[in-house]
């Protein structure tokens, strides 16, 4: 998908009568790089114009030409630029490819316009926002995460609710000696909780492993501005503060995703009507981590850790997605006693030898009803499935159940902003 950045630009120069396989040329060039999803093409036909041949061409009706000059002008990315043009240049036997690099200041598709931007911060933002103070032990941090429903991260304020840094999960993980994500955590039983926050440093204060400086909007910011930091910076959620400064909320993807649909924090997860637009087919990112039905408890857990992901789809026999895994699921789903091999596991990111096959295969430890569509889902769709099924991620499949990709909140939070 294409952002404000560095972009190229392809231009390619052929006759309006070149054909490739029995189809016009510019056509088929048009249709492959749609398939390729490309962001868009245009293609511009010439007044007049001679090329190699020395030939003028002209569209006077004294001399109506049928070989006019074609251009077809790509702009994307440069990594999508660099897959075009090797698709391209097979099919032009004569003409002429240039390439351009150049910075792309603003991108926007006509039909994609869901999110409202002008609509100030607070109207959309979480309000019911728990912070803690640079003296708060980083285990009461850890608990107050793990009892949130609503976030996890937690803010650090002075004692004039002033924002100071913020505690993210990474923050836990890489500086207080977690042993596992958040998520993973909130899925223990008792014994196997007490023992996770045994593991978190109890010397360590929030003021001395929070994230500082942090990204902040005001509360009349508007929710244009608010996504672009948030999409800029890579940020799940960012401290709302008011014109003193004070912490009054939390933005969050959640937010930005339900201001698109038209609903308010707190309101039934009704579905927006579905509009023209992109697609899910358009914006996925096409690598999947993927097991099957039968692999071991190994295999899942090696998985994870290889493609350095939270969850795995599971295929059937036949490769059709039929559920998914989380680090979260496995914890709670093996056996008792293997449970501490596998969070050791996954804190170390290593298996180590007392993970033990014959433990549990992936149907045992799968979510069934995995959140799938169709690549040509829409995204005020995608958005309101995410919404009504509470996901953070949905699986595009072919018409055979086959995982194609995957889109995450992320992604349709980047697609409903129109800059």
């Amino acid at each position: 998908m294409i952002t404000s950045g560095p972009g190229k630009r392809m231009m390619v120069y052929i006759g309006e009568s070149d054909s490739w396989r029995g189809r016009s040329l510019y056509m088929s060039i048009l249709e492959t790089l749609r398939k390729a999803g490309l962001s868009g093409a245009t293609v511009t036909r010439g007044l007049a114009g001679f090329g190699a041949h020395s030939r003028i061409h002209t569209n006077r009706i004294e001399r109506l030409s049928l070989d006019l000059p074609v251009i077809i002008t790509v702009v994307d990315t440069p990594e999508n630029i660099d897959k075009a043009l090797a698709l391209v240049r097979p099919m032009v036997r004569e003409g002429l490819i240039t390439l351009e690099d150049l910075h792309i200041i603003k991108y926007s598709h006509r039909y994609l316009q869901p999110l409202p931007a002008d609509r100030p911060v607070a109207e959309v933002m979480t309000r019911d926002v728990t912070a803690v103070n640079p003296d708060t032990p980083v285990v009461e941090v850890v608990e107050l995460l793990l009892g949130s429903t609503l976030f996890k991260a937690m803010p650090v304020v002075d004692e004039q609710r002033h924002v100071v840094g913020i505690i993210t999960d990474g923050d836990l993980l890489r500086k207080a000696g977690m042993p596992a994500r958040l998520a993973v955590g909130e899925r223990l039983e008792e014994n196997d909780l007490r023992e996770f926050l045994s593991q978190v440093r109890g010397d360590r204060l929030a003021g001395e492993i929070m994230t500082a400086p942090v990204v902040m909007v005001r509360t009349d910011d508007t929710l244009g501005h608010a996504v672009h930091q948030m999409l800029e910076r890579g940020l799940k959620r960012v401290p709302v503060i008011d014109r003193e400064g004070r912490l009054v909320g939390i933005l969050s993807r959640l937010d930005v995703l339900r201001a698109a649909a038209g609903r308010q924090a707190g309101e039934p997860e009704h579905a927006p009507a579905p509009g023209a637009g992109r697609t899910v087919g358009e914006l996925m990112v096409p690598e999947v981590a993927t097991v099957h039905v039968n692999d071991d408890l190994v295999d899942v857990l090696q998985r994870l850790l290889d493609a350095n992901v939270k969850r795995v789809i599971v295929l059937d026999e036949e490769d059709r997605a039929v559920g998914i895994i989380t680090d979260g699921d496995l914890v709670e789903r093996v056996e008792p006693v293997a449970r501490r091999s596998v969070l050791q596991a996954l804190a170390a990111r290593v298996i180590g030898g007392t993970v033990r096959r014959g433990s549990a295969i992936a149907r045992d430890l799968m979510s069934e009803g995995m959140l799938s569509a169709p690549p040509d889902t829409t995204i005020p769709e995608a958005i309101s499935m995410m919404l009504q099924q509470g996901r953070k991620r949905l699986v595009v499949v072919d018409e055979h159940q086959r995982p194609v990709g995957i889109v995450d909140r992320q992604t349709l939070m980047a697609a409903s902003l129109n800059f």
